[in-house]
This record gives structure tokens, sequence and C-alpha cells, in this order.
């Protein structure tokens, strides 16, 4: 059995708006990964994981799976019985995709035919991201697919839409650079579902669907389209508003101990926070243009550079 690692993933901009169709930019984060394996030592860390991959193939079996994704259920189901677990320091609850990993590692392992992320093709992206968006609905219900499809890809993709998602060259990284991206640990455990609903249940009020729509999704898309094209000055600009944005809208999501920090950094232009997933807990993202700065500001946090610019 060949056991590939799956990297962790960060989606820099387009947390829950991609399911309104905004746009989305995504990246693989190597620091965290997971690969399956099978262990001699009876551990407590692969029992649980095994008995999760058990319930992943009760609910792989129901599922309805398209003929160009077929999986060999039979093997799963053998591996899974000789012990196999999925052996991973993807923190869970993080927004970084601990689920997605391992979806996208068990599509590699047990996929009847092979997609080389290489040489897939565009329709084919879009068709792979609706059918993982099954898969991975067996952890936090509703899925978008995003999570896995980068996994499985380890490469930034550009989300156009639902139906078109490109391979996309990130701008290179100054190791020197005065800016960063970066992210605070919470240390909170952030539960997808809960988050989710919550944001459902806002998509009801009128109000905040054109708020959505009109505000939340432009300035989404704005900042991506200036950070690829490495425009930092009104990247920033729209940034401060979609942090506004979040901070007034999406406050449920904000752990309450980061409202302050939040607002701080809106405040003092000294860096701008975003919610890192669905939010609730977990990391959450951070950008800023003077990172020694930002790094004084919330030095009593723990925190992690992901980005240099």
């Amino acid at each position: 059995m060949k056991n590939p690692l799956f990297y962790a993933k960060i989606l820099l901009f387009g947390e829950y708006g991609i399911i309104e169709n905004s746009r989305g930019l995504t990246l693989p984060y190597s620091f965290y990964k997971g690969s399956l394996k099978f262990e001699d030592k009876d551990t407590k860390t692969a029992k649980n994981s095994n008995y999760s991959l058990l319930q992943f193939y009760y609910y792989l079996v129901k599922l309805e799976i398209p003929e160009k994704f077929k999986l060999n259920l039979l093997q799963l189901k053998q591996d899974i019985d000789a012990g196999m677990y999925f052996d991973s320091d993807i923190p869970q609850g993080y927004g970084i995709g601990s689920s997605g990993a391992l979806v996208a590692a068990i599509f590699d392992q047990y996929a009847i035919n092979k997609f080389s992320p290489e040489s897939i093709k565009k329709n084919e992206i879009s068709l792979l991201k609706e059918f993982f968006g099954k898969m991975e609905s067996c952890f936090h219900g509703k899925s978008s697919g995003i999570d896995p499809l980068i996994c499985y890809m380890n490469i930034p993709l550009l989300i156009q839409s639902k139906d078109s998602i490109d391979k996309i060259g990130f701008p290179v990284e100054n190791l020197n650079g005065k800016g960063a991206i970066f992210l605070i640990n919470s240390e909170e455990v952030g539960e997808t579902g809960p988050m989710v609903q919550i944001f459902f249940e806002k998509l009801k009020n009128k109000g905040f669907r054109k708020t959505l729509k009109e505000e939340f999704i432009k300035y989404n898309d704005a900042c991506i389209e200036s950070f690829i094209n490495k425009d930092f000055s009104p990247f920033f600009e729209n940034l401060k508003d979609l942090s506004t944005w979040a901070f007034i809208h999406f406050k449920p999501m904000i752990p309450k101990r980061f409202l302050k920090v939040w607002e701080y950094g809106i405040q003092s232009n000294a860096y701008y926070l975003k919610l890192c997933g669905s939010g609730g807990g977990g990391y959450i993202l951070g950008f800023t243009a003077d990172y020694s700065l930002a790094e004084n500001i919330l030095k009593d946090y723990k925190k992690e550079v992901i980005y240099r610019f």
C-alpha cells in the first residue's frame, strides 16, 4: 500500500461566500499532513481513527457514487479490518482541512479510475469537487468539496464559481518581505456543522443576503484580484472592508476573546483578521503590511507565519 502525504489547506479568501458563488483563493499548507497507515502497536489514536474510518466506510456504502469516481470499497473494508488508520497531525476543528485531507487520501488510494492532479482537466476538477463534497458531508453536514479538492490537488487553486476552478500560479514569496499572512491559534476547537448552520439561518434574512452579495462578495473578490496582481494598496483597503464586514456580520463565528483584538486591528490598521474556514475556534487568519508591528501587538497569542511578501 502506498501512503502519500496529504497536506492541510488554507482558504485565504472565500469562506462562506463560495456557497453563494463568490470567488475563492486556496493554497496547500505543508506544515501539517496526514497519510493512511497500518500500525502494529494498538495505540489509542490508531484505534480511534480506525473506528472513524469504519463509520466513513458505512457512509460510503450508502452513497450514490458516479461511475467516474467509483471506489474499491471491498478493499477499503479489508484494509480497515486489518487495522488501517489515518495518521495525521492536522488539528481537527481548526479550519485547515483535517477531514479534507482524509477524504483526499481515501480517494487517492481507492479510486478505481486514477486522476493525476497534474493532468486533470478543468471540467473534471469541478466534478471531482462536487463528489468530494458528498464524501466530506459525512463529517460535518453540507460540504462544498473545496477542502478535499485542495488537499488532493496540492496546488493553489482559484475558485471562479461553483462550476469553474482553475489552477493558479501563486505570487512568489518574498522571504525577507515586511508583510505577512499568518495564523493565530485561538486554542479553541471550532465545530463546522453548527457554524454552517448559523450561516444558513442568516441566509434566510433578506437583508443579510443583500449585504453578502453587494458588500462581502465585492470586497472578497477585490482582495483576490489585487493579491494575485501583487497590488497591495487596494488589497489592504478591501481587506479592511472585508474584516470590518466580518466583524459585524460573522460575529457569532468569531471566538469571543478575539472580538477586541479583531476590532483593534481594524482601528489601528496594524493588521486585519478574518475567519480561517468556518470559524467558531481553530485558527484565525491575519494579514499585515508590517509583521514586526503586528507580532508585537499580538505577542500574547500563538502565531504561525504562512507567507511573506
